[in-house]
């Protein structure tokens, strides 16, 4: 992947909808994660856009901060969204990469990703910024930071919005927030543009599911279960 000099839009799409997802600037997949002694199933989600409908939450927040300004560009990383990711980093109760060259970058000299930003800005302050990539019919969210001292505005969720809405206005057919995890609600505001118009991709049978969580519960069983025929079996020569 690295070798590329651009990932066409079409390819990731392709590596998107197989359940892959971007880290610095490799594609990666994973099943399980480590938390603490306990070992959770990691769920990919995606929004079919044409089916986002929002509920009185999501219109709530889309009203409340209506007074910010909101621009959508190419991504050029800047010393002002570093600024904005340290203060936000600093807020952080979890580990993740202490700079924004080093979560997008990592040292490479370009990025293989189409990125754009969607900057939030109060009375020209940036207080948020939402980082995705672009295919060529969907879109990646790969991270929102902000001002801790806006955290009453629910920016991270209001850059789920503002991304959603982007790619509703751009005629795509899916946007990919991530994952969940089950067991553990910290990833599950990933639900929160539209919990009806997301689906859950079924990484053992490479088939993307209506969201509910119920489903959730039958792959993770299903994971665990093939974990533990692997463990106690070995693989099939």
């Amino acid at each position: 992947m690295t070798a590329l000099s651009r990932i066409p839009g079409a390819m990731l799409d392709y590596y998107l909808g197989q359940g892959y997802y971007r880290m610095n600037q490799d594609l990666f997949t994973c099943r399980f994660l480590p938390l603490g002694p306990d070992l959770h199933t990691v769920h990919w989600l995606r929004l079919v856009v044409p089916q986002v409908q929002y509920g009185p939450k999501q219109r709530q927040l889309l009203r409340r901060n209506e007074r910010f300004a909101v621009a959508i560009k190419p991504l050029q990383l800047s010393a002002e969204h570093e600024a904005l990711y340290a203060r936000y980093y600093q807020s952080l109760d979890f580990d993740t990469a202490a700079t924004l060259e080093a979560l997008l970058l990592d040292g490479a000299a370009h990025s293989v990703f189409t990125s754009y930003v969607i900057e939030v800005r109060d009375a020209g302050q940036l207080i948020a910024a939402g980082i995705f990539d672009h295919g060529q019919d969907s879109i990646a969210g790969i991270v929102n930071f902000y001002d801790p001292a806006y955290r009453q505005y629910s920016l991270g969720k209001y850059l789920m919005l503002r991304k959603t809405e982007y790619a509703r206005q751009q005629r795509l057919a899916h946007y990919y927030p991530g994952y969940l995890v089950q067991g553990y609600p910290k990833f599950d505001y990933k639900l929160f543009a539209c919990e009806a118009a997301t689906e859950v991709f079924d990484c053992l049978n490479s088939e993307w599911l209506p969201f509910s969580w119920p489903e959730v519960a039958r792959q993770s069983a299903a994971l665990v279960a093939e974990r533990y025929l692997r463990d106690v079996f070995g693989e099939k020569e």
